[in-house]
């Protein structure tokens, strides 16, 4: 499949997977930033993207990043032609600091059905009702 984008910076990076099997594109910071403990705060990538009709882009953090600061779950809708942005999550104690050009999150395309929405009756399942842990063997049902 084919990502098109368009760099909103002309320093901006986009590489795509390196190895056979790379579930995403790496996607890097376009600005110098510093996130505060405990704080968040969007980062630019200075790009933007034309996620294919039928599909949704799915902004996670790089796994080798994840230990220093965690990422909103964003998504990027097929009909978006804006700056992709990654809200970054400091999660450590220190100020965490990004420089321009580092490797920020990646960008996952998955499938995505379009949605009617229909309001009515739900089917009964086995489940119901039941929410978080109510599969587990060792007890009942745990409240939401």
């Amino acid at each position: 499949m084919k990502l098109r984008y368009r760099k909103l910076d002309p320093s901006a990076r986009i590489e795509g997977p390196r190895h056979e099997g790379d579930a995403g594109v790496d996607l890097f910071s376009s600005e110098e930033v510093v996130v505060e403990p405990g704080e968040s705060r969007w980062v630019g990538t200075g790009i933007a993207v034309e996620i294919p009709r039928g599909y949704v882009g799915i902004v996670k953090e790089r796994s080798g990043l994840a230990h220093r600061f965690g990422t909103g779950a964003g998504v990027v809708d097929s009909s978006y032609r804006g700056e992709v942005r990654v809200l970054v999550r400091n999660l450590g104690r220190e100020p965490l600091r990004i420089g321009k050009g580092e490797p920020l999150a990646q960008l996952l395309l998955l499938p995505c059905a379009e949605v009617e929405l229909e309001e009515g009756e739900l089917s009964p399942t086995e489940r119901g009702e039941r929410g978080f842990g109510s599969t587990r063997s060792s007890g009942g049902p745990l409240s939401t």
